[in-house]
């Protein structure tokens, strides 16, 4: 057991990694007390899912709840606060436990330790923005597959500089870090094997308006078959960059994904991820360009693929790669009530000759979401 708590305090004197999304939600009051946090996102779907054997169409129309989350976060004398949040709509398997931890911050900015359930601390719009500040009602598709389980029980390491001024430059929060150690197995999965995942991200925020990140991730894990002995193997890594400048907002990330034994498929936000047997070499990206305008407005556009197995042709019917254009429209009446209109276009990377690889179908989606926040 040396060698990784050898490794974690390596990390801890030598990187600085950016996670202000440790949690769903950041405390509203630096006073002792308890806060009552959460939001709740009822949302409405209309999805063309093709034509049925007599002709007529597969709609997927309906209301629903995308996330319904009650919880409550405090400062306890002297030097720890907690952070507790629940998930209540059963659109997500709710209700369930989804964050739980409580944090030693006597030496914030520069460093404070986690321990309990929390948020992965991998990549932009997972680990560094919550559900409730996404610019799309989706997460991407590449986020969604290879940072699933997006939640997990471990020991949490993490900080940033603060005020402070580096090398010259008059710019907060110049470097900031953060190091998990965690059991692997996902939220509320009691650990049956002493292998851990190690995760650090790092972000590098020179200027106003600019923010340079990266991220990586290595686990072990036992394989679903008790007969192999083999364990399975995960790692991960990513970056990514958001420029703001004149009211615009641009961001992109990519992501890659080694699977050795199996992968786990799916899972998001309070989905269950599907575990399938094989060696996957993964990869995606997005990009999303935003725009603030005087009216509360916010008209965007994003461009996002994944590619689930890079050893297959992209014309492969069996694994293709699948893309996704979004044009939305967000309007923030005030600082705890958004309205967000999105028009999925998606499309899959398909064979014009050769039929039983043609792999294009009519899966378009408009989305209408509501969110409030409950502080």
């Amino acid at each position: 057991m040396k060698k990784p708590f050898s490794i974690l305090i390596i990390f801890t004197l030598f990187a600085f990694v950016y996670a202000n999304a440790q949690g769903c939600m950041e405390p509203t009051s630096s006073s002792g007390g308890v806060s009552v946090i959460g939001y709740i996102q009822p949302e409405f779907k209309n999805a063309y899912n093709g034509d049925n054997a007599d002709g007529s169409s597969k709609n997927d129309m309906g209301f629903y709840f995308r996330r319904a989350r009650l919880g409550v976060t405090g400062n306890i004398p002297y030097d720890f606060s907690y952070y507790v949040m629940a998930e209540f709509s059963s659109f997500q398997n709710g209700p369930y436990l989804l964050d739980a931890f409580v944090t030693y911050n006597r030496f914030k900015p520069w460093f404070k330790i986690s321990m309990g359930q929390f948020k992965k601390p991998f990549g932009l719009e997972l680990g560094s923005t919550g559900c409730q500040d996404l610019y799309t009602i989706n997460r991407s598709k590449v986020v969604n597959e290879l940072t699933s389980p997006d939640r997990d029980l471990g020991i949490m390491i993490s900080g940033s500089t603060g005020a402070k001024k580096i090398f010259g430059l008059e710019k907060e929060n110049f470097l900031s870090y953060s190091i998990s150690i965690t059991n692997g197995t996902g939220k509320n999965v009691y650990d049956v094997d002493r292998a851990k995942d190690f995760i650090g991200r790092l972000v590098i925020s020179p200027f106003d308006g600019i923010s340079i990140g990266g991220s990586y991730q290595f686990g072990r894990q036992k394989n679903a078959d008790p007969t192999i002995t083999k364990m399975d193997e995960r790692m991960r890594y990513g970056g990514d960059i958001t420029l703001k400048k004149y009211n615009f907002i641009l961001q992109a990330e990519y992501v890659y994904g080694g699977d050795n034994g199996s992968k786990l498929i799916g899972g998001g936000c309070g989905a269950t991820p599907e575990l399938v047997a094989g060696n996957f070499k993964s990869n995606g990206y997005y990009a999303q360009l935003m725009y603030n305008t005087k009216w509360r407005l916010m008209p965007l556009v994003k461009y996002e693929t994944y590619d689930p197995n890079m050893e297959l042709e992209d014309y492969d019917h069996s694994a293709y790669r699948q893309s996704t254009i979004t044009f939305g429209l967000n309007y923030y009446a005030n600082d705890w009530v958004r309205v967000q209109l999105n028009y999925l276009y998606n499309s899959e990377t398909s064979s014009s000759t050769d039929i039983v690889n043609y792999n294009e179908t009519s899966n378009d989606m408009f989305l209408m979401q509501v969110q409030v926040k409950l502080n």
